[in-house]
C-alpha cells in the first residue's frame, strides 16, 4: 500500500504536479485533506494558481482520489470536480487500523481526542493549518501534509506525506527528501 497525502492546494497546479511527479509517482491512491481550489480570502495566490487548470488534472488522475471538504471548498468547487468532498471527514480500514480523514476546522483538541478514541482511530490526518506536524500521542500518530501551495510556520516548508503499511513519511517538495517518519 502506497497513499499519497496532500493537504491545502488552493488551486496551485505546481503544488498539485510536484506531489503527483515527485512522492507520489508510485501511489496506488490520493487523499486530499481539503482546500482544494480556492486559495482564501487570508491567503495569497500560491505559484501556479489556475483552479480551472487543476480541476481538469484532478478530474484527469489515473489514481482514486479521496477528498475532504476544506473551509475554502464551495459549492462550486463540488460542481466541477469529479470527486466528491466528503464532510467534515471519512474513515479508510487499513491493514494497521483506522484511519480518519478530516480538513481540521471543525474540531477542538478535546472533540479529536474524544473522537480518536470512540472510533479507535489509529491515524489521524487533517490539514487546515499549512504546517506539518507527524506525532504519537496515546495509540494515535496525528498527521499534518502541511501545504505544498501556502506552507506556514517557524520554518515554511512545501510538504506532502506518503503513507505505507508501516510508515508515515513527511517529504520536503524542494527539497525532494523525507523530512520526517514515524512507524507503524
Amino acid at each position: 500500500m502506497r497513499i499519497g497525502i496532500i493537504s491545502d492546494t488552493h488551486g496551485s497546479t505546481r503544488a498539485w504536479l510536484d506531489a503527483l511527479n515527485g512522492p507520489f509517482k508510485d501511489a496506488e491512491q490520493i487523499w486530499h485533506c481539503g482546500d482544494v481550489l480556492y486559495h482564501g480570502a487570508r491567503n495569497p495566490l500560491p505559484q501556479g494558481y489556475d483552479t480551472q487548470e487543476l480541476f481538469e488534472l484532478i478530474n484527469s488522475c489515473s489514481l482514486p482520489i479521496l477528498a475532504v471538504r476544506g473551509n475554502c471548498d464551495s459549492d462550486v468547487d463540488q460542481m466541477v470536480l469529479d470527486i466528491i468532498l466528503q464532510d467534515p471527514y471519512f474513515m479508510a480500514e487499513l491493514p494497521f487500523g483506522r484511519a480518519l480523514v478530516t480538513h481540521g476546522h471543525h474540531y477542538t483538541p478535546d472533540m479529536i481526542e474524544a473522537l480518536a478514541q470512540r472510533f479507535q482511530i489509529k491515524l489521524w490526518v487533517s490539514g487546515h493549518t499549512h504546517e506539518p506536524v507527524l506525532q504519537r500521542h496515546g495509540g494515535t500518530v496525528f498527521l499534518n501534509p502541511g501545504s505544498p501551495a501556502l506552507p506556514k510556520g517557524r520554518e515554511p516548508r512545501r510538504s506532502v506525506a506518503v503513507l505505507t503499511d508501516s510508515s508515515v513519511e513527511l517529504y520536503d517538495l524542494d527539497k525532494g527528501q523525507v523530512f520526517a517518519r514515524l512507524d507503524l
